[in-house]
């Protein structure tokens, strides 16, 4: 996966490496260095084409995956483009299924790059046959010669990041990172990109970042599956209804939850200040640095590394479209449309 100035035999060849760049203005007034790790510079824009190249790639080592096979899997739509990517160069099929609330920008092009697609209700259990986990896992039992990636379950989620991005990470800060953020939605990216650095040093702090909405904070704390923390919301790619097996609950430190309103303006402000287009899940990690900020977590000296995940191109009809936030009622005296800010000449 490592880059180099040579040329790329196929698009495959992008993946990881990915830059780490100093946040400045956006966080002049907080205590401590803070770095970015921009997975949206992978080829496919986002974290995840490092667990679909290296999940498929291990099927493919251990005899699992063939020539001629289908790949299945659920998704947000990230890793379902991931999926589609590795799956043209190599020559698979590709299905996915996908929640309903992720952006339409996402759905188009999933089906762009050429997969079957089966857009499942959001806000429904886990266990509902409707949900894109069964519809998937339905799908791979009326296909003969099928695999399901099935990233919420599949250990290999995190390695592949303890094999890549943990030690980016490391080299990147000279080993003086102090603090990891990161969402946590399978847990692939926090888990293995944690294991890599405690087994350095285990004093770096991990924090793992949830969305209002979740479960995921509370079985962190207690243990405890909680129905009763699950209803809808928007953030896609992060939190969970269900308890991942992938997620190594020991080896993070704390949860913070964010919410749906502060995490879509996180992402816009992070654009405005710094220059740099994320996506939704980016501003849901932003959002938890402010809020540790106000709680006083960090220190001077500290050097925090947040991992902003995706790129901004994903959500151009959600968080970045004036008409969808105002729908959502997410504008008001503090937050208003940038609308006001363009001009049109008659």
């Amino acid at each position: 996966m490592a880059k180099s100035n040579k040329v790329a035999n196929n698009i495959l060849g992008l993946i990881g490496q990915t830059p780490m760049v100093k946040l400045n203005k956006i966080t002049a007034k907080y205590k401590g260095e803070y770095l970015a790790k921009l997975e949206g510079f992978n080829p496919g824009h986002s974290t995840k084409d490092r667990i679909a190249l290296y999940i498929i790639e291990e099927a493919e080592r251990r005899g699992v995956l063939k020539p001629g096979n289908t790949i299945i899997e659920t998704t947000s739509g990230n890793t379902g483009f991931s999926i589609s990517m590795v799956s043209i160069i190599k020559g698979y099929e590709c299905i996915l299924a996908v929640s309903s609330k992720s952006s339409q920008d996402k759905i188009d092009m999933l089906k762009a790059m050429g997969a079957k697609v089966f857009i499942c209700p959001a806000n429904v259990s886990a266990d509902d046959p409707r949900s894109y986990y069964s519809v998937a896992k339905r799908v791979h039992n009326e296909i003969k010669g099928s695999i399901y990636i099935n990233q919420y379950f599949n250990s290999l989620n995190s390695e592949a990041h303890y094999k890549t991005t943990g030690p980016e990470i490391w080299n990147q800060t000279d080993g003086k990172i102090t603090h990891l953020i990161a969402c946590s939605g399978t847990g692939g990216t926090i888990s293995g990109t944690a294991r890599y650095l405690k087994e350095k040093n285990s004093k770096i702090k991990i924090i793992g970042v949830d969305a209002h909405g979740s479960v995921l904070k509370k079985y962190h704390e207690t243990g405890e599956f909680d129905e009763n923390e699950i209803f809808p919301y928007r953030i896609e790619g992060l939190g969970k209804n269900l308890i991942p097996s992938v997620t190594d609950f020991t080896l993070i430190d704390k949860y913070i939850k964010v919410n749906d309103e502060e995490s879509a303006h996180s992402a816009r402000e992070i654009v405005k200040v710094e220059g740099i287009f994320v996506g939704y899940t980016s501003g849901a990690a932003f959002q938890a640095i402010k809020q540790l900020n106000k709680s006083g977590e960090f220190k001077k000296d500290d050097k925090i590394v947040v991992i902003f995940p995706d790129h901004g191109s994903r959500y151009l009809s959600k968080i970045y479209s004036d008409q969808w936030m105002e729908k959502q009622g997410f504008f008001d005296s503090e937050h208003e449309t940038t609308l006001k800010s363009i001009q049109f000449v008659k």
